[in-house]
């Protein structure tokens, strides 16, 4: 193990021990949200301290096991060989366990979110994908038993949406579906093509987790116009007949947010707030990750052709995800939901660029 992560390690068992010594002080635990703080604390760090416990002890046997391969007692020094093979292969998966483990968890993980989809290049055929991406998202929304809720919508012509925002909520929502931001590309022969041409059109992604509370994000309310309008979408006579919809413009960034499911102004005020409040944490996120990373992978881009997380191609029956380089030869289960083969690759390979960022440190 590499000086660095021994060193990383011996602080952490040092900042466990120093909590654990805190949680048994009666005085200190007297404070409610200070006994949660660090149980909380000592609950994330649990796991690594254990393991590296557990690689000491491996560590220690191994060194005693080589030095008993130099005995004279020719059956003991066989013996000892093979426990020290042994030992060294348990010695290097503890070691893979507690790398994985030092690797940052993101606080969103957990978190609930909105996701935008938004036709981009391609006109009529790029608002029908934005249905089938809709579609596939909501699809794989139930078959992790997450609950879904429209905020607004546009319709297209042709039965397709010029853009939609919808809620997710569930267990891991954003870990699950965080790397679905970007351009997605479609490539197939339209509907209204005669021809039997292949179009290539886009459509945009962005996952946005959910602020837990609106006030953690400073929003001026004189820097925001509120504008009430006649809902386009679902919803019943009353919603179509009166001014319940909501747009909030955030006039220093342009942001604009709209919410047009419930017939309340009242109700629909609140969701446009809490999903701008969204928008508007993300903004200042993405300003601080561009100065650190070149990862640009969360960016949504511009919708243009030449921009593409993913391209789905019909006729050939594959989608390839340009970012990690796969390719999987059943797009019609992938638009019926079937994701998670494909989401859990994107995980594995997050993981497996932290961790060699976490050895180059």
């Amino acid at each position: 193990m590499q000086k660095s992560i021994r060193d990383k390690l011996v602080s952490i068992l040092k900042r466990y021990e120093a909590l654990e010594a805190e949680q048994i002080n009666p005085e200190a635990m007297s404070d409610h949200k200070a006994f949660e703080r660090v149980g909380k604390e000592l609950h994330s760090l649990v796991s690594v301290v254990q393991l590296y416990k557990a690689y000491l002890a491996l560590e220690g046997a191994l060194i005693e096991a080589q030095d008993l391969k130099d005995s004279e007692d020719e059956e003991m020094a066989l013996l000892a060989e093979s426990e020290a093979s042994e030992l060294a292969i348990k010695l290097k998966n503890c070691e893979e366990s507690i790398m994985l483990e030092l690797i940052p968890t993101d606080p969103d993980d957990d978190k609930n979110i909105y996701f935008e989809i938004r036709a981009g290049a391609g006109g009529d055929e790029a608002a029908l994908f934005v249905a089938d991406l809709l579609r596939m998202y909501l699809m794989y929304a139930d078959s992790m038993r997450w609950k879904y809720e429209v905020i607004s919508q546009s319709p297209s012509s042709q039965g397709g949406y010029k853009e939609v925002v919808y809620s997710l909520k569930g267990r891991e929502v954003y870990r699950m579906m965080k790397y679905e931001s970007g351009t997605h590309r479609v490539q197939r022969v339209p509907t209204t093509e005669s021809q039997g041409r292949i179009h290539t059109s886009t459509v945009t992604v962005a996952i946005l987790p959910q602020v837990e509370q609106i006030d953690a994000v400073d929003i001026n309310s004189q820097d925001l116009r509120i504008d009430t309008y006649r809902s386009s979408g679902a919803g019943g006579q009353h919603v179509n007949t009166t001014d319940s919809a909501v747009r909030i413009t955030h006039i220093p960034t342009q942001t604009v947010v709209e919410c047009q499911d419930e017939r309340s102004q009242h109700k629909n005020k609140a969701k446009a707030m809490a999903l701008l409040s969204a928008k508007i944490l993300q903004q200042q996120r993405n300003t601080q990750q561009q100065a650190l990373s070149e990862e640009r992978s969360i960016q949504v881009g511009t919708g243009d052709r030449s921009e593409r997380i993913r391209t789905y191609n019909f006729p050939q029956g594959r989608m390839t995800d340009h970012r990690i380089g796969l390719t999987i030869y059943r797009l019609e289960e992938l638009m019926e939901g079937d994701m998670r083969e494909l989401l859990e690759t994107l995980i594995r390979e997050d993981k497996a660029k932290k961790l060699a960022g976490l050895m180059d440190e």
